[in-house]
């Protein structure tokens, strides 16, 4: 069993941060449970372009408020505490907070830890750990 509690991972080398997010990786690759779970915060007032070209996504708000928009068709999507969005199909978009929004998160395949999005917003995918 893996029992872990966020204050654990903040401000270790399972934290990665960025201008616009943190992410708390609470369940990585090497715990071989063939997805990773986040606790991550995007900063209010930011924009984040992101495009998982390698991974999909699934992301649950527990709280806070902002919107999705994706590129390809311009929609917009309000995000609020109870909203799920799942990028099945890679979708490339921008995540845009009005309130700190804390998200959690699960993506397929599990990310090792040391991912940060490269300038398109991608996610390399690392094979090894």
């Amino acid at each position: 069993m893996i029992v872990r509690h966020l204050n654990d991972i903040i401000g270790t080398e399972n934290e990665t941060k960025a201008d616009t997010w943190a992410s708390r990786r609470m369940l990585l690759k090497k715990d071989k449970m063939g997805f990773s779970f986040h606790d991550t915060v995007i900063y209010a007032g930011t924009e984040t372009h992101i495009w998982y070209q390698n991974h999909l996504e699934a992301v649950y708000c527990v709280a806070g408020e902002g919107e999705i928009e994706t590129v390809s068709d311009g929609k917009v999507y309000p995000i609020t505490d109870g909203t799920m969005y799942a990028l099945n199909e890679n979708d490339e978009h921008y995540l845009r907070a009005t309130k700190d929004m804390r998200m959690v998160c699960v993506f397929n395949p599990p990310l090792t830890g040391k991912e940060t999005h490269d300038e398109n917003g991608v996610y390399p995918l690392i094979e090894d750990e």
